[in-house]
């Protein structure tokens, strides 16, 4: 069976050239400048090395995290709490304007994560396996840079100023990426195309929100939020597609199997109303459409 693109390495790259290697050292990164910088540039470079015939990464290498940095790295704000206790975000006023860019940014700085570590974490795939996840980071690197300007631009009362860190957040995305850890497609199956596809559904209705605020910042994060739907569309087809390739590989029902896999690891069980247009862009068979609905 073909993966869903071909390349071909030609020789082993060093371990100061390997792509994997570099996901591991930016996944380990608790800068988010810093993070953004060095994913960008390692997006670059992998480019630069498809174009040029060269291979990016050694796909038979495992690779351990350093001992003296955090896995992942992130910085010491913001403060996380249990998903339950995060407080409500309206648009409608500006600290609740800036709390919901805020909560909608520290999605996107952990999904920089949720990609550098399928990068490094899971070795023998092919080498587009790894070019795709490390495009997929590169761009949720732009998307977490759109959001922290847009609200580090925002003017709250008394004049005050907020960055990311400055509201709580919690941990939900990263709780699924440390579960799945050992597991490929429990990988590719709980976190794209679960976790990461509920953004699909929940986009539309944030930026109606944003609409019907009205102000010239929402319309200006509604138009952010659009950058975001495109790309995340592509993001999500990337999880399906080599969710299907895994699972083809071993022999495995996409459908029965993401069943098991959901109650085996506690997946959160998702909720209509679904952005069906996008989810069949994004990959979505229409037996994996009637689950979800069957399994409201």
């Amino acid at each position: 069976m073909h993966p869903p693109t071909s390349t071909v390495p030609a020789a082993a790259p060093t371990p100061a050239e390997d792509a994997r290697a570099q996901a591991l050292h930016w996944l380990t990164e608790a800068d988010p400048d810093a993070k953004v910088r060095g994913v960008q540039a390692l997006w670059q470079r992998v480019q630069a090395d498809a174009e040029a015939s060269r291979p990016c990464a050694d796909p038979g290498t495992t690779w351990s995290p350093p001992t003296d940095r955090p896995l992942p790295g992130r910085p010491a704000r913001p403060p996380l709490i249990e998903p339950g206790a995060v407080p409500p975000r309206s648009p409608f006023t500006v600290e609740g304007h800036a709390a919901l860019i805020h909560a909608i940014c520290h999605i996107e700085f952990n999904a920089i994560n949720l990609a550098l570590d399928a990068v490094w974490r899971f070795p023998g795939m092919p080498e587009a396996f790894y070019r795709d996840w490390l495009r997929v980071a590169a761009e949720e690197a732009e998307h977490f840079t759109l959001l922290r300007d847009h609200l580090r631009g925002l003017n709250g009362p008394d004049g005050r100023r907020w960055d990311y860190g400055d509201f709580e957040a919690h941990d939900g995305l990263w709780t699924m990426c440390d579960k799945t850890a050992d597991d490929i497609v429990a990988r590719m199956a709980l976190v794209p195309r679960t976790l990461e596809a509920r953004g699909l559904d929940a986009t539309p209705l944030i930026q109606a929100k944003l609409r019907r605020a009205g102000t010239p910042t929402a319309l200006q994060a509604c138009a952010i939020l659009d950058i975001i739907l495109r790309d995340e569309v592509g993001h999500v087809a990337i999880g399906n597609r080599w969710y299907r390739w895994l699972c083809e590989r071993a022999g495995l029902d996409p459908v029965e199997h993401y069943r098991q896999l959901a109650r085996r690891y506690r997946a959160p069980r998702l909720k209509p109303p679904y952005n069906t247009e996008a989810r069949l862009r994004a990959g979505f068979s229409a037996a994996e459409l009637a689950y979800l609905n069957q399994a409201v």
